[in-house]
């Protein structure tokens, strides 16, 4: 006897994806990968920008305790050493990888600086804080908000917030 067959007969997959389902799931990891980069670069920005504001930190600190010795600034900045400072003298912060920090001082005033250095993806950034602990972003790179003469904090995202 013979048997009849009814349509045709379905090929037997064999296993593996399709061209479809691979292309699919490339557009998706793209997507994601889009998204995501972004938002990782500026995270990683920010977090360099610490190294700026703490350096601030720790200059204003270092001054105010030389006024309240001696009721004066003292005369200039140097490098870091080892062994105290002379009164006449303070170190700079001894290690900056993405900032350079400097400072002018008078008897009565200073001006610390911390600026970004181009080298390590930071151009464009500049931080100041004086002896009124007035904190101030006087320059940012483009596509950021913030910076300024109304700038009256150290700004640490794009959108302008501190």
């Amino acid at each position: 006897m013979r048997t009849a067959r009814v349509g045709p007969v379905a090929p037997r997959r064999t296993g593996g994806f399709t061209l479809i389902e691979v292309l699919i799931t490339v557009a998706i990891v793209s997507i994601l990968a889009a998204v995501a980069l972004p938002s990782y670069t500026d995270y990683i920005t920010r977090s360099k920008i610490v190294e700026a504001t703490s350096s601030l930190s720790d200059m204003r600190v270092r001054l105010e305790q030389v006024f309240l010795d001696s009721r004066q600034y003292p005369a200039s900045c140097v490098a870091p050493a080892a062994g105290p400072a002379p009164a006449t003298q303070i170190y700079l912060p001894a290690s900056s990888k993405y900032f350079t920090v400097t400072c002018a001082l008078t008897a009565t005033t200073y001006t610390v600086t911390a600026t970004g250095k181009a080298t390590e993806a930071m151009g464009g950034f500049v931080y100041t804080v004086d002896q009124g602990n007035n904190r101030k972003t006087t320059s940012l790179p483009s596509g950021w908000s913030g910076a300024g003469a109304g700038s009256t904090c150290w700004v640490s995202k794009k959108n302008g917030d501190c």
